[in-house]
């Protein structure tokens, strides 16, 4: 069935966001910070993982850096298109509206939930590759690895931050079967190089998430989101 990879991921990131809800009721304000950090290390680490081992390579006996100059390019580029067209606005006005429509005018951590989780469990290689082979072959094992993933992530997020997190099963619903309907036109342009290119530039924004949640938001990361088109351009030059 096309499409079953995104409904279980999306279930996973609701089913997940309400656990977290049910849990989150019994942390006192400041346990809900120490999680809120905690989970935002483990973010940093996440994307300092991904982006190390997409940077480095060895050769003989020693670490040697690659892609140094289309990285620059790419986030510095992507960040002049991001503030042209203002993403970061943008999507915390639809959180906006979404704390109204929800009756959640009160919660002042909402849209700052909503838009963190949106970006964590959007960015990366595995929403696209993995909705393109649930477009293509109905290979639905990327996406069922990352909604365990997503699970997991969420719930700890919602106990700490609320029910905003919960919402972003919003965007990976919209994003992630966006691109399994256009898998086939997609498919050309996702060679291992783009691959490589996408899941190097979404972990140093995955990393720069992480910077938000431990020092709070630093970072307009929702404006470096065009690098990640510009990733996979670079890469077939």
């Amino acid at each position: 069935m096309v499409g079953l990879g995104t409904t279980v991921n999306t279930a996973a990131i609701l089913l997940g966001g309400l656990c977290g809800l049910l849990f989150g009721r019994f942390l006192p304000e400041r346990a809900q910070d120490t999680l809120c950090r905690s989970c935002g290390l483990c973010t940093l680490f996440i994307g300092i993982s991904g982006a190390l081992q997409g940077m480095l390579s060895v050769e003989g006996s020693a670490l040697a850096g690659r892609d140094t100059v289309w990285i620059i390019l790419c986030i510095t580029i992507g960040a002049l298109i991001g503030e042209l067209l203002n993403f970061e606005d943008r999507i915390e006005g639809f959180g906006q509206w979404l704390k109204i429509k929800t009756g959640s005018a009160k919660d002042k951590q909402f849209v700052n939930a909503f838009v963190t989780t949106s970006l964590t469990v959007c960015i990366g290689a595995m929403a696209v590759v993995g909705a393109i082979e649930d477009g293509i072959r109905t290979d639905h094992s990327i996406l069922f690895t990352k909604a365990t993933l997503d699970f997991i992530i969420v719930m700890v997020m919602t106990s700490s931050m609320g029910k905003g997190c919960i919402f972003s099963a919003i965007p990976v619903a919209v994003f992630q079967g966006g691109v399994t309907l256009l898998a086939r036109l997609m498919q050309p342009l996702m060679t291992p190089a783009a691959q490589a290119s996408l899941s190097l530039t979404g972990s140093m924004l995955i990393f720069c998430v992480g910077i938000n949640l431990v020092w709070e938001k630093k970072i307009r990361v929702a404006n470096l989101l065009p690098a990640l088109v510009l990733a996979v351009a670079f890469s077939f030059f």
